[in-house]
């Protein structure tokens, strides 16, 4: 954790609760320890969303379905997201949320490795929102720059790894150097780019919001 254990249970307790649905969906998700964002980053995304009216939103990394269907009630009328899994057993149950809180079918999922199917995507979002596999973030932004027009909102979370990126890699554990030397090249890429406009934020599990601005 990279904020103090009692602030972060005092910022929970102000939360408002979300529908029966969404929080069954999000209890299920820690019970079998499904990466879902942590409370403090959902809302973040909601007022991101909230504020910038994405009229289409690009999710990479699924999981269960939660993130998209909480970041989809706070769309504009007519919003749509795309969102990426590869995991069979977590497609099949975000396709059983989507069908049941979904049903005009605004949320399509798309199954298969992110790397292959943003090759695939065309036109243009307005809002990306990463969190997949952390190691692959810096192998994406090829095609998040072709897919995120200026003005577009580029959000990637858990970039902080537990407070591992702010550690010399000899003090991380060895099965987690890979990991750890990849995120660090990330965030220096991200807040070093002529594209964006970064700040990364001590939320949740450490969150980037990158501006495209040319």
């Amino acid at each position: 954790m990279i904020v103090d254990e009692r602030i972060v249970s005092y910022l929970h307790s102000l939360q408002s609760d979300d529908s029966e649905a969404l929080m069954k969906i999000e209890k299920d998700a820690r019970e079998h320890f499904v990466p879902i964002v942590r409370k403090e980053t959902k809302e973040l995304l909601k007022v991101m969303v909230l504020m910038n009216q994405p009229q289409k939103i690009l999710e990479i990394g699924t999981a269960v379905g939660y993130s998209a269907l909480y970041m989809h009630q706070y769309q504009p009328e007519g919003g749509k997201i795309v969102t990426i899994e590869r995991n069979d057993k977590r497609i099949m149950q975000a396709k059983e949320n989507f069908e049941k809180l979904d049903p005009e079918g605004d949320i399509c999922l798309m199954e298969g490795d992110a790397i292959d199917i943003l090759k695939q995507l065309d036109g243009s979002y307005d809002m990306i929102f990463m969190d997949a596999a952390k190691g692959q973030y810096i192998h994406f932004m090829d095609e998040i720059l072709r897919l995120l027009p200026v003005g577009g909102i580029l959000i990637s979370d858990n970039v902080l790894q537990d407070g591992d990126c702010g550690k010399c890699r000899f003090a991380v554990e060895r099965r987690g150097r890979t990991i750890h030397k990849r995120m660090r090249e990330y965030l220096f890429q991200i807040t070093h780019m002529k594209e964006f406009e970064t700040v990364v934020l001590p939320v949740g599990d450490g969150v980037t919001i990158s501006v495209r601005v040319g």
